[in-house]
């Protein structure tokens, strides 16, 4: 069985206690990437959880083909950029809540997404 490979584009609180644990249970997926603004951390959540590949920019995590999908946790005002050059770089997106700033930046992040043949799922985690 081909597993969804996923990258993360941020790794806060919550990546950690809820987001990472998921991906790694879950037999058709693996967390193979994180990116994270500062280097050194970036570098240390990856040595924490196993992650092969770590990167303090999101951009170059988005061109590495052995990612499939990405969750994205950064701050709100950042979704729909990340989201969007997620989906040119033709990858799945699960993006956490709220989805963007406002409507128009969701509907450009779900024209995005359809226009490149990927998934955009907002994630609720409770």
């Amino acid at each position: 069985m081909n597993k969804l490979r996923w990258g993360l584009i941020g790794a806060g609180d919550i990546v950690r206690k809820r987001i990472v644990p998921a991906l790694q249970e879950l037999d058709n997926c693996e967390l193979v990437a994180v990116s994270r603004g500062r280097a050194e951390l970036a570098e240390a959540f990856a040595g924490e959880f196993g992650i092969e590949r770590w990167y303090a920019d999101w951009r170059e995590m988005l061109s590495d083909d052995g990612v499939d999908a990405v969750y994205i946790a950064s701050p709100v005002y950042f979704h729909a950029e990340h989201t969007i050059a997620a989906a040119e770089a033709r990858k799945h997106v699960l993006c956490e809540k709220p989805m963007a700033m406002n409507v128009e930046e969701c509907d450009e992040m779900i024209a995005a997404c359809a226009a490149n043949n990927v998934k955009l799922g907002i994630a609720y985690y409770r």
